[in-house]
């Protein structure tokens, strides 16, 4: 395979990074580049601004999935690279083009390498919210073309290339968005007497949320529950008649995710009675866990650790979240953490991964789904 080919593939889809379900020019991008693969041996169909691909097994007896998520960040890069991304306040800070990249280079090698068993390669979009793996399951394609083991990995800046992460069961924490809104009485500053305050309310509220995690959940348990954004108020010398708190709650379990919900309506309802005000509480997307398989993931990673140029780290789980858990919710499978070896983390403005790494996975994946279809 020409390396150098790929790289670019991953150059060209970092410059049209695109949120969640308007991955218009992505589609159209991976859509040019399969067209000109021998097209007796794949199907392609689309969803949404999703693709499906399948390859055509000579022997098959069961069919091996793929995923690689699409969608890019509302963030601004900040890495200086001659390719950076040409649409402003939008880039792949996540790896999403590193994902799609390995992907069609697995493709491109089994279209010229056939194996026994049917392959489908899932582009999922919106991984980044709202959320495209849920409604892609329930698709009629997704139905028809079900695989019976499924595959994803992302990529981590904290490894370095050559390295590969994963563990058996939970991988992936339970996620949830939360936005609150307050609405009380807004006045003149000079008449504080005449308001509800919804600064203040707010305020109060952010305070009492802290005592979520250290108090209602068990301690032997893991949880978070962070507030990312408050809004509230026009100017100075106007006391705020709403205010808008929004951030994210993650739980080791579902039963945690139940109870941090339990209580953050409680605790909201409090708020609504002291400060005479109105609320209300959206979860947003919301990503169930991601729990490997641990049958396929001790698979995985006693074959990973017989390769000469793969470390193998058994790692803990993280409070990460991705909706790759619906389909592992569904299907038997695995997720592992790529090394990519960065400087800045994940959703790091100046996030700029070694694209050695895309080599490192698809030798690694042809090489386990190969030994997966013997």
């Amino acid at each position: 395979m020409n390396w150098d080919t790929f790289i670019k593939i991953r150059r060209d889809l970092h410059q049209i990074p695109e949120l969640g379900f308007k991955e218009f020019k992505t589609q159209a991008y991976l859509l040019d580049y399969l067209k000109n693969l021998p097209l007796d041996r794949i199907v392609v169909k689309t969803w949404k601004t999703g693709i499906f691909v399948k390859i055509q097994g000579t022997n098959p007896k069961k069919t091996i999935g793929y995923r690689a998520d699409i969608d890019g960040l509302p963030i601004s890069e900040a890495t200086g690279l001659e390719f950076q991304s040409l649409h402003q306040g939008q880039m792949h800070a996540c790896g999403h083009d590193f994902h799609m990249t390995i992907a069609l280079g697995l493709i491109t090698y089994f279209v010229e390498n056939p194996i026994d068993d049917h392959l489908l390669f899932i582009f999922q979009p919106a991984e980044e919210g709202p959320g495209g793996a849920e409604p892609m399951l329930k698709t009629n394609i997704m139905q028809e073309w079900k695989p019976d083991l499924i595959i994803a990995l992302h990529i981590a800046p904290e490894y370095p290339v050559g390295t590969i992460a994963t563990r058996e069961g939970l991988l992936f924490a339970n996620t949830s968005e939360l936005f609150i809104d307050l609405e009380g009485k807004g006045g003149h500053a000079a008449y504080p007497h005449q308001t509800n305050d919804m600064v203040v309310a707010a305020c109060a509220l952010v305070n009492q949320l802290q005592s979520v995690v250290s108090r209602n959940v068990d301690p032997l348990d893991s949880a978070v529950v962070t507030i990312g954004k408050i809004t509230g108020g026009t100017v100075q010398n106007i006391i705020a008649e709403t205010a808008r708190l929004e951030g994210t709650i993650r739980t080791l379990s579902v039963e945690s995710m139940a109870r941090v919900k339990e209580r953050i309506e409680a605790l909201v309802k409090g708020i609504e009675i002291g400060y005479q005000c109105k609320t209300s509480i959206d979860y947003g997307a919301m990503y169930h866990q991601v729990y490997n398989n641990e049958e396929i993931a001790r698979d995985f990673i006693a074959f990973a650790e017989k390769k000469e140029n793969i470390e193998v780290v058994v790692c803990k789980e993280a409070m990460t979240g991705e909706d790759f858990g619906y389909m592992l919710k569904e299907i038997p499978g695995i997720m592992f953490w790529l090394g990519v070896n960065s400087g800045y983390g994940l959703h790091h403005s100046r996030l700029n991964p070694d694209e050695e790494a895309i080599k490192t996975a698809v030798d690694l994946l042809r090489e386990y789904i190969e030994y997966k279809s013997k």
